[in-house]
């Protein structure tokens, strides 16, 4: 599968974004404390994330805010913006089965559809979960532990 840690990254951060950014500067250094990530791969998840219009870069006092309300940015969204499939699609097909055999002449055809399926289905679970969800969730954990968010 090709889904990389960048998606759950990505998720965590406008989390983050939304949760803080009305009460502080909300800065790549902050969000790589807070993932415990390289603040050169936060910065390239927040890069595709603005070229997808999900956040936004303020100049000179700094730091992210969110570009449209997260009601709006599903987990397809945000998949799409940081971990898009190429060509090949979700699954890597093992590159040369052997031709003339039986099984590996014949398992592109007979396994395809399936993958192309099982792909469509995923994609489509993921555009009904919005990052909003995602927010209530943790707001509801983090008053579960008695903590706030200050």
């Amino acid at each position: 599968m090709q889904i990389t840690s960048r998606f759950t990254v990505a998720i965590h951060a406008l989390a983050f974004i939304d949760l803080f950014q009305d009460k502080m500067r909300v800065t790549s250094a902050v969000l790589a404390r807070s993932t415990q990530v390289n603040p050169v791969i936060i910065r390239t998840v927040l890069s595709k994330l603005k070229e997808a219009g999900v956040v936004d870069a303020r100049r000179g006092s700094g730091g992210f805010r969110l570009a449209k309300p997260l009601t709006e940015v599903t987990f397809y969204d945000v998949y799409a913006a940081t971990d898009t499939v190429d060509k090949t699609g979700l699954f890597h097909f093992h590159d040369n089965p052997h031709p003339d055999c039986v099984v590996g002449g014949n398992i592109h055809a007979a396994l395809d559809g399936s993958l192309v399926a099982v792909q469509k289905s995923m994609e489509d679970e993921m555009k009904k979960i919005s990052v909003e969800d995602i927010v209530n969730n943790l707001r509801h954990e983090i008053q579960m532990r008695g903590q706030s968010i200050s």
